[in-house]
């Protein structure tokens, strides 16, 4: 690999390291809970995109058919093997991109963005990506931190955002997740904006009118 790789590589492999440990602390502080709720009502086929080590697996309910873990850090994707054994439901993790979901059209009843909007590095791509291999009518479900709605703060998550990627395995902190999903022409039903771990979330559901 070129020199000019490494870093990248070498902060991979760094938040691949310390994200589960980050995302083991969350779940203690109300984290649990969020995934639960993003989760609750799912069925049939679901992929989750930028599934990580697999901590959503256990909050998915019975009525779930199956779950395709898209993970593309090798690391990540290894724990998220060995947390889909574990898992109530079943699951299959396999490598891919959130721009190049490795399913069909139309395959799928929903889409599962769970703290990885902010990391992708071209999100209109990844949601037009869900769009395709939803069914007509299937949901998109998104637990997300986002830019605040206070000037001053929503400041501050831009300023940041020269530096912080770099250093958090591509982490935005000022991104819009509801309006980026309403620009991709999905149907926002419900988003509910609360504060975690000193930053703005959000939980919601939208609805994908088919494609294109």
């Amino acid at each position: 690999m070129a020199a000019d790789h490494r870093p990248d590589r070498f902060r991979r492999r760094f938040f691949a390291w310390v994200y589960p440990k980050i995302a083991a602390r969350e779940e203690q502080r109300g984290g649990a809970e969020h995934r639960r709720e993003l989760l609750a009502g799912l069925s049939g086929r679901v992929v989750e995109v930028g599934a990580g080590h697999g901590v959503n697996f256990p909050y998915y309910p019975p009525s779930v058919a199956e779950v395709v873990a898209v993970e593309p850090e090798t690391a990540l994707r290894r724990r998220a093997e060995e947390a889909a054994d574990r898992a109530a439901v079943p699951v299959r993790v396999v490598p891919g991109l959130a721009d190049r979901l490795p399913l069909e059209d139309g395959g799928c009843d929903a889409v599962v963005f769970s703290l990885v909007l902010c990391s992708l590095p071209d999100v209109p791509a990844a949601l037009a990506e869900a769009r395709r291999v939803l069914r007509p009518g299937g949901e998109v479900r998104f637990y997300e931190h986002v830019r605040s709605d206070r000037p001053v703060p929503a400041r501050i998550q831009r300023a940041a955002d020269l530096l912080w990627p770099r250093i958090a395995g591509g982490c935005h902190l000022s991104r819009d997740t509801a309006g980026a999903m309403a620009r991709a022409g999905l149907r926002i039903d419900s988003v509910r904006r609360f504060p975690f771990a000193g930053i703005p979330h959000v939980l919601g559901r939208a609805t994908s009118p088919g494609y294109p």
